[in-house]
């Protein structure tokens, strides 16, 4: 990967990076650092990278990821980590535009009522995925397939 493509990328994608890391919680600092260390960690792994199956954003996104969970680990940060944190899924890591809302909204319409209520509840009215399982009268456990289920399809439609 040449100078050019990494300043390219790096433009691209370090507000993102920064903005997604100050919603969960951080600090300007620390979101700026950990920025940082997602960045040295991707020119790290960029050699090893292979383009022709996934985006770049995807390996940003999987190391942003591991970089937050590791920074709250390492500030003994006590309490549960937020379901977004530790329930990630690579269909979600792209910025929605208004054609892919318009998509992923006929998606919606293609999953089964129960799967539906089950993203609706979790992804659009900001439930747990333990609270959207009692408001549908679900086990948290069958609720866990059902989301994976149902992703798995919105990926398939949206493909």
């Amino acid at each position: 990967m040449t100078q050019q493509e990494k300043d390219s990328l790096y433009r691209e994608y370090s507000k993102k990076v920064f903005f997604y890391l100050r919603g969960k919680g951080l600090s300007q600092d620390d979101a700026e650092d950990l920025c940082a260390d997602v960045f040295v960690k991707f020119y790290d792994n960029a050699e090893k990278f292979d383009s022709s199956k996934a985006s770049p954003s995807t390996l940003i996104y999987r190391i942003t990821q591991t970089k937050l969970i590791d920074f709250y680990r390492t500030r003994k940060q006590h309490g549960e980590l937020d379901e977004e944190i530790a329930y990630t899924d690579e269909s979600l890591d792209n910025i929605l535009t208004e054609e892919t809302l318009t998509e992923l909204g006929r998606a919606l319409m293609r999953l089964d009522d129960r799967e539906r209520a089950l993203v609706v509840l979790v992804y659009y009215d900001d439930k747990t995925l333990k609270d959207a399982a009692a408001i549908l009268k679900m086990s948290y456990s069958n609720s866990k397939l059902v989301m994976k289920k149902a992703l798995a399809e919105l990926k398939q439609f949206m493909e």
